[in-house]
């Protein structure tokens, strides 16, 4: 997605805001260049003359929401200053959309390596892309969840933010009610999906009575975080907070978790996303965040089979974009397969749980 930097940045203004609000960076003139942007922010870096920081706020055009979600992005990072969750500072938010057109939040520029999406794969830079460094990419991942999970989200301020009260029971009706609003939104009849049914019932059977209530991330994978350059692999900040709410962590977990090899499964595949071959198994990993935590996980099929749930239903929406020409054939294609695997691989959970 392109956007105009001039669009984004009215210099003057932002930079008397800086001088009010986030002297760190310094005095200097102030120099402004796009990092990256897609369909529900933009990422600006900052420099004048002290530590580079970045600004981030909603595309020109923002998607209904976006404002809301960039400053309660800003509020979690805020709060969590106060924990020991790896995550950039957040020196200053603005609520103000007159001031350069869109609310916006400046936060620390945490140098470090992401993972990167190339051609549908999940890609690594050396020596973490393989045994023996690789392996520890997954467990640092774990950490931050961990650290995250541990935090009382009522001491660092953050009471009110999310509504925990059943969060749980509500998630099938929510993501079922996203997959069937396809029709409406897109003109899209809908498809076959395998397994849709079976996993729908027995999650809704099996949701769990209790759960400790903590910060959910969101969107938790390697390419949103940033990882430190030298060994042992260790995450040095979780970004891309656009999801945040409270609730369950162990959603967060599910998450990263999916594509897993599961050592009850040996043959079973893992995600076409991600080559996990020379990680640990799901279940070292459910092992490590429950000493982590104290958290009971005797539950932990539910969350991976919500996961796969939930990604099937939100990425149903590309396969409906591609039937109306609003995507291409290719894309349409690659993501309808990801879909029925996500509804395959958690029927197949199911079954072989009983």
């Amino acid at each position: 997605m392109k956007h105009n930097l001039e669009e984004l940045v009215n210099t003057p203004a932002l930079s008397a805001w800086l001088d009010d609000n986030v002297p760190q960076l310094g005095s200097g003139p102030l120099q402004v260049d796009l990092i990256s942007g897609g369909f529900s922010n933009v990422v600006i870096g900052l420099n004048r003359g002290g530590p580079s920081m970045v600004l981030r706020r909603p595309p020109a055009t923002p998607p209904p929401g976006a404002e809301r979600t960039v400053l309660r992005e800003a509020r979690m990072l805020s709060a969590l200053d106060q924990t020991n969750v790896p995550h950039p500072k957040c020196f200053g938010a603005c609520e103000d959309a007159g001031l350069i057109g869109a609310p916006f939040y400046v936060m620390e520029k945490v140098e470090g390596w992401s993972a990167q999406i190339v051609d549908g794969v999940t890609t690594y830079p050396a020596p973490f892309d393989k045994a023996p460094c690789g392996y520890r990419v997954p467990y640092a991942v774990v950490d931050a969840l961990v650290a995250l999970a541990n935090v009382d989200y009522k001491a660092i301020g953050l009471e009110g933010f999310g509504k925990p009260d059943r969060y749980l029971e509500r998630q099938v009706d929510r993501w079922a009610t996203q997959l069937a609003s396809y029709k409406e939104k897109y003109d899209y009849p809908g498809r076959e999906l395998p397994g849709y049914e079976l996993v729908e019932s027995w999650l809704r059977a099996n949701t769990p009575a209790n759960y400790e209530v903590g910060i959910i991330h969101g969107d938790v994978g390697t390419p949103n975080m940033l990882f430190a350059e030298d060994l042992p692999c260790r995450v040095k900040a979780l970004i891309d907070w656009e999801l945040t709410t409270i609730g369950d962590p162990l959603v967060d977990l599910g998450w990263f978790l999916g594509g897993l090899r599961d050592e009850r499964m040996p043959d079973v595949g893992t995600s076409s996303l991600n080559d996990t071959s020379h990680w640990p198994s799901r279940q070292e990993l459910i092992r490590y965040y429950g000493a982590g935590t104290g958290r009971d996980m005797s539950h932990f099929d539910y969350y991976l089979v919500l996961a796969r749930f939930k990604a099937g239903c939100i990425m149903e929406y590309k396969v409906a974009q591609a039937a109306i020409g609003k995507l291409d054939k290719e894309a349409g294609e690659f993501f309808s397969g990801i879909v029925l695997d996500c509804f395959a691989s958690a029927a197949e959970i199911v079954k072989r749980i009983g």
